[in-house]
């Protein structure tokens, strides 16, 4: 093989690794990339329900709100208290208490005016029944 032929080979995935570190580049930086939030979203007999992981928060530090159709859930992170830059290195930093904003269209199938929230060992359980509208409705024949 020719060393032109492996230059043509390699060059478009040479592009693409390069393009993850550089910030001027087509793709988004690999450091710059969006981090999902942890949530399971499920349906049961009894509605809609959000579990979304809130490790080391307190309940006070989110913020749940419905905008029309349209479920908010934030929590915007405020600087480490426990430890200053000068004060501490960290050795292993596993626990992620960064921002997240979520949001959520409800379809109208589910009464949000009923949804209720409940928070336990870092889990937010949000559960929104369903609206009467949408249980069915039994008709008698005449």
């Amino acid at each position: 093989m020719s060393t032109l032929f492996l230059e043509k080979q390699l060059h478009p995935f040479d592009i693409l690794f390069r393009n993850l570190y550089e910030s001027n580049a087509q793709f988004a930086p690999a450091i710059e990339a969006k981090i999902n939030h942890p949530v399971d979203i499920y349906e049961n007999k009894k509605g809609l329900h959000f579990e979304i992981a809130c490790t080391g928060l307190e309940k006070s530090d989110i913020n749940i709100s419905i905008e029309g159709d349209v479920l908010k859930i934030s929590y915007n992170k405020i600087e480490d208290k426990c430890c200053d830059v000068n004060e501490c290195t960290y050795i292993h930093k596993g626990i992620a208490r960064r921002s997240f904003s979520l949001g959520y269209k409800i379809a109208s199938k589910y009464d949000l005016s009923k949804a209720e929230a409940e928070m336990k060992n870092g889990l937010l359980k949000l559960s929104i029944p369903y609206a009467d509208a949408a249980k069915p409705l039994l008709l008698k024949i005449k």
